[in-house]
């Protein structure tokens, strides 16, 4: 997955061989890195360097990772927060969403998982950025809404395009159905969740995906796009 040129990310963890592998690993994907030790640091240069998302870790000495967001989040209200933690506590959660973070990851994660949530942040809140992106078989631009399949243009209605965005940019995640609805049809929608299925049912016949192995069913939980 490429993202956009000129898209800002702030790396902040104690921890020097997560900063350094994060870093390393997102500047190959075409995103502009800061990288800072501590909270006080990723003030100054968050700053100067005004990013679009930034990646904090909780467990920080000094300032942690929830004042660091609370200070973000009254300086810079654009910006999208992705907490990180070694340990998957409910409260935690609950506390750095409360403060303001908008999506929260608990140590080890893959770094294709880090790289998900970024571009559904992104999507989210800067969908101007992105341009083209690329996820495996699929070109997805945002300015033309059109998504190429394996170079080939799909023929899509509005509704169409946006379910597969979603499933494509957050591929590796497991998506439910009300995660679905709240998203493409929105959180008013009045209709039944079996709208989905349906929905689900032509991409497949669009993408040739006869066998699921594209936008695969995972019983009682969702569904999942692996690539």
């Amino acid at each position: 997955m490429k993202a956009a040129q000129g898209v800002r990310l702030l790396l902040v963890d104690d921890e020097p061989h997560i900063l350094q592998f994060l870093e390393l690993g997102l500047l190959n994907e075409g995103f502009e890195v800061r990288t800072a030790p501590d909270g006080i640091t990723a003030i100054s240069v968050a700053a100067e360097f005004k990013p679009h998302v930034a990646i904090l870790d909780v467990m920080m000495p000094g300032m942690d990772g929830f004042e660091l967001c609370h200070y973000l989040r009254s300086e810079e209200t654009e910006i999208a927060v992705i907490m990180l933690t070694a340990k998957d506590e409910v409260d935690d959660r609950v506390k750095g969403l409360t403060i303001g973070a908008d999506d929260y990851m608990v140590k080890p994660f893959s770094f294709d998982e880090l790289l998900a949530r970024i571009q559904a942040r992104l999507r989210n809140q800067f969908p101007g950025l992105l341009g083209e992106v690329r996820c495996g078989p699929f070109r997805m631009d945002s300015r033309r809404k059109e998504i190429r399949f394996k170079e080939e243009v799909l023929e899509l209605s509005p509704t169409e395009y946006e379910l597969l965005q979603y499933l494509v940019i957050n591929h590796g995640l497991v998506l439910s159905k009300p995660m679905i609805l709240d998203k493409v049809w929105g959180y008013d929608f009045g209709g039944e969740e079996n709208i989905v299925e349906v929905y689900i049912r032509s991409l497949r016949e669009k993408l040739g995906d006869k066998e699921h192995r594209i936008i695969r069913t995972l019983r009682g939980a969702g569904y999942r796009v692996d690539l």
